[in-house]
């Protein structure tokens, strides 16, 4: 199985906004088991000068993650249909930290594709803006893609 090697570098549209809200920082942070103060409490996060509470670093899983899945699918690409697609790296590089009041937006890159004996390893770049366009922080993921004879 290849991918069509022509769609590295395609941009996708941004995704819908999403809106940070306290809770949805609070509910991550818990299912994390992580209770940073800064995470949960308006006041502790004010005391370090950030706007609201904020969230964990691994948070923008959230939102890049249906982004770049919704990039996978694209017919152009040659994916669909695969037997399966397993999320091996992510690594995110921060301008500054997402808080409760951002409302963020994801454009997914297509950055790379590299084929494997039975599949291909596809990275994304996931540049995650406010509503004002300003740069949030940057996402980079891998996937392997494994075609018909997936490895047993």
């Amino acid at each position: 199985m290849a991918l069509n090697l022509s769609c590295v570098g395609k941009v996708y549209p941004p995704s819908e906004p999403y809106e940070v809200s306290r809770e949805k920082i609070k509910e991550f942070a818990l299912a994390l088991r992580d209770g940073h103060d800064a995470y949960v409490d308006p006041r502790a996060a004010r005391a370090l000068g950030y706007p609201d509470v904020i969230a964990p670093p691994s948070f923008p899983m959230v939102v890049t993650l249906d982004a770049e899945y919704r990039a996978v699918l694209d017919p152009e690409l040659g994916a669909q249909g695969q037997d399966r697609f397993v999320h091996r790296e992510q690594r995110f590089a921060y301008e500054r930290p997402i808080h409760a009041g951002d409302v963020i937006t994801v454009t997914v890159r297509l950055a790379a594709v590299e084929t494997l004996a039975r599949g291909d390893v596809v990275s994304y770049e996931s540049r995650i803006t406010d509503l004002g366009g300003r740069h949030v922080c940057t996402g980079r993921s891998i996937f392997v893609v494994f075609g018909e004879e997936v490895p047993r």
